[in-house]
């Protein structure tokens, strides 16, 4: 059973696979777009009898880049859709993220907003992942 720790790891490894974006296993401490970092929200435990089957969620923050320019909506888009360059389908393509985790699921995307940072406006996006381990 791997720790949260790994899973952290393995999330951004994988969404280090989308073309121009820096991954993080944690939130960085300086804002340099585009970056990803997973974040754990929740732990269920008893999902099955003897303590099998342990679902974790983890919150996918994206700063995109700066709100104003409208090259950050255009990959915005990138990052929503379903196909090459999407947060989705970076990680769905390999749900065991290469053996460390059973399966996962990108359950939804929201939270699209602007985000204070400095001198600097900066959109942002969440990906709501559903890892089994």
């Amino acid at each position: 059973m791997s720790t949260v720790s790994q899973v952290k790891t393995a999330l951004a490894a994988k969404l280090a696979t989308i073309s121009g974006l820096r991954t993080y296993d944690r939130q960085p401490e300086v804002i340099n777009p585009p970056f990803a970092w997973p974040s754990l929200t929740n732990i269920e435990y008893h999902g099955a009898m003897g303590g099998g089957l342990i679902t974790q969620t983890y919150t996918i923050g994206v700063i995109v880049g700066r709100a104003s320019e409208r090259s950050s909506e255009t990959l915005l888009n990138t990052y929503l859709s379903y196909g090459s360059g999407g947060v989705r389908y970076a990680l769905e393509n390999d749900p065991t993220l290469g053996g460390t985790v059973e399966a996962l699921i990108v359950e939804s995307a929201g939270a699209i907003s602007s985000i204070d940072g400095g001198d600097t406006t900066y959109l942002s996006v969440e990906f709501r992942v559903q890892v089994y381990v």
